[in-house]
């Protein structure tokens, strides 16, 4: 009666998971994958309790005066802390990762081949100090604040970058001397070497910045602790940011980085978003007058240049490649959709193996919805037509916590409207039909669990609806969105959260979202072909180092 009990139950076990992604081959593993699948996963049930303290505490042990850490797989992304330059910015310098990055598993994650990225926003895809690292070595760079700095505002006052023309580079020096006044320019790198050391010197000036271009722990779980006040934050790291990438002597180096970056995490494809809602960017000269298609011939010339350096290594197989998402903003008013529409059309022409998809950005929550651009995007599909050209949507979607609002209705208008992927698609899961559509139209979602957590979608990875879709058999690519700001950098961070807060989930698994990510990418056909095939050489080679390195302590 126990044996007919248990093999029914594991006959049920498996039919419910018959959909997910990583069925088929985890019922054909060859043995080398086999035991690296085995030894993720006691490596995981180790560290749960040797890291995460799993088991530790029982509902016996209530004691009204226990202070200590509530720690758990999966748990809030921005934990810890370290020690900050500024004695009166220690409490906002906090960091994620040191938890992490101390474990076998993100080890073993971190040389993960982890196949393509395709949610991406460019402006928060460069670690912020590598950021201001670039912006000190532009002489035009320069900085201002609308008060004078103390210790009692640094913590609330932002800075405000400008690049400006050699003939109104400033002559002042300090932003933190008694002279200063308000809103007045001061070179960047001046600034830095001047800054007051009652405030913490030159390294404190870098953690102002940073602080200014990052979401930290007392923001996420204290302070604005509602996605309209998390966004609220958000928003303000891109106002901070603007000035520092859109210069062109920086933004040729940040493109660089972003892809070198990539690459160093195991990536070999990305699709950037890159907001294309400012018209121009500021030249070398410091006049606001560099137009979108600049923009786009850098990045190309980049990738180039890249691709070139990486074949003189031997590692041309690790990179296949960079392509654009254009975006623009989803506050703008229809007339003004159709000017950005028609530049997007312009570009696609101009450079067809570049110009990967159209999506909208923004707030869902507070912003407009797709069905209020549902005129002017429709005409946009009717003019790819008339000049055959093909420019996939790729919508932000499902952004949200609501059921039935606004965003949530925007997975309907995302789906009607031909998207090949979905942004996000947090509320998915509450909609069985477009799960089916999904499916079946194979719209793959691009899912960021850490962005979801830091934006207050959700408190925890356990809590994510990321199983539930994988459950479903709905296809899905696991991207960072906005690294710099949350400070999950590559995609690394992102799978040890979602493989550490699953019992199911395997490192099989990962390299099925890994392999989807380019089976769901812009590439074309044979661009796939070549990409799947260099991924299984570099999987196989993954598998082996894991298997050689860790298999002594299985």
């Amino acid at each position: 009666m126990t044996e007919d009990y248990l093999k029914r139950r594991e006959q049920l076990i498996l039919e419910d998971r018959a959909q997910r992604v990583d069925t088929a081959r985890l019922a054909s593993l060859p043995p080398i994958e086999q035991q690296a699948e085995a030894i993720v996963r006691a490596i995981r049930a180790q560290e749960a309790v040797s890291v995460w303290d799993a088991g530790k505490y029982t509902t016996s042990d209530y004691s009204p005066d226990d202070t200590s850490p509530n720690i758990f797989p999966g748990m809030s992304f921005l934990t810890g802390s370290v020690i900050c330059a500024s004695p009166v910015l220690t409490d906002i310098c906090h960091q994620a990762r040191e938890t992490i990055m101390q474990t076998k598993l993100f080890n073993i994650l971190s040389k993960m081949p982890k196949g393509a990225l395709l949610h991406a926003h460019l402006d928060a895809t460069v670690n912020a100090r590598v950021l201001l690292r670039l912006a000190l070595a532009q002489p035009a760079m320069h900085v201002r604040t609308p008060v004078n700095l103390t210790a009692n505002n640094i913590k609330t006052t932002l800075p405000q970058f400008i690049a400006l023309p050699r003939t109104q580079f400033s002559a002042l020096s300090s932003l933190t001397d008694a002279s200063y006044s308000p809103g007045v320019w001061v070179p960047v790198s001046k600034a830095r070497e001047s800054f007051d050391e009652s405030l913490g010197g030159p390294g404190a000036f870098d953690d102002w910045v940073v602080s200014a271009l990052m979401i930290n722990p007392s923001e996420a779980y204290e302070t604005h602790n509602t996605t309209a006040k998390i966004w609220a934050k958000f928003t303000s790291t891109f106002m901070v940011s603007h000035a520092l990438i859109h210069f062109l002597p920086t933004w040729t180096e940040y493109v660089r980085e972003f892809i070198l970056s990539s690459i160093e995490d195991g990536i070999c494809y990305t699709e950037a978003r890159i907001n294309f809602w400012y018209k121009t960017m500021v030249g070398a000269d410091g006049q606001n007058t560099v137009p979108h298609r600049e923009w786009v011939l850098i990045y190309e010339r980049v990738i180039n240049e890249i691709k070139a350096d990486m074949k003189r290594q031997g590692r041309e197989n690790e990179f296949v490649g960079s392509r654009i998402i254009y975006v623009t903003l989803r506050f703008i008013s229809c007339e003004e959709l159709e000017w950005y529409l028609e530049d997007c059309l312009a570009l696609k022409q101009e450079f067809p193996h570049l110009i990967a998809g159209f999506d909208l950005v923004g707030h869902e929550d507070s912003l407009k919805p797709l069905l209020d651009y549902i005129g002017p995007l429709t005409k946009f599909v009717a003019r790819q037509k008339e000049l055959g050209i093909h420019i996939p949507f790729i919508f932000h979607a499902g952004e949200t916590l609501g059921d039935g609002s606004a965003p949530d209705m925007n997975l309907y208008d995302a789906i009607l409207l031909g998207t090949t992927r979905i942004g996000h698609g947090f509320s998915l899961v509450k909609h069985p039909k477009l799960i089916a559509l999904c499916k079946e139209h194979a719209i793959a979602v691009e899912m960021c669990p850490i962005s979801n957590e830091i934006l207050r979608l959700t408190s925890s990875m356990p809590m994510h609806p990321l199983p539930v879709l994988v459950n479903h058999g709905v296809h899905v690519a696991l991207c960072s969105d906005d690294p710099a700001v949350f400070g999950n950098m590559g995609l690394s961070y992102d799978f040890f959260q979602v493989l550490v807060a699953s019992e199911v989930t395997g490192l099989v698994t990962a390299g099925e979202f890994a392999r989807d990510s380019i089976r769901h990418s812009t590439l074309e056909d044979a661009e796939k072909a070549h990409a799947l095939e260099l991924y299984e050489k570099q999987w196989m080679k993954f598998v082996e180092w894991v298997v050689q390195e860790y298999s002594a302590g299985e």
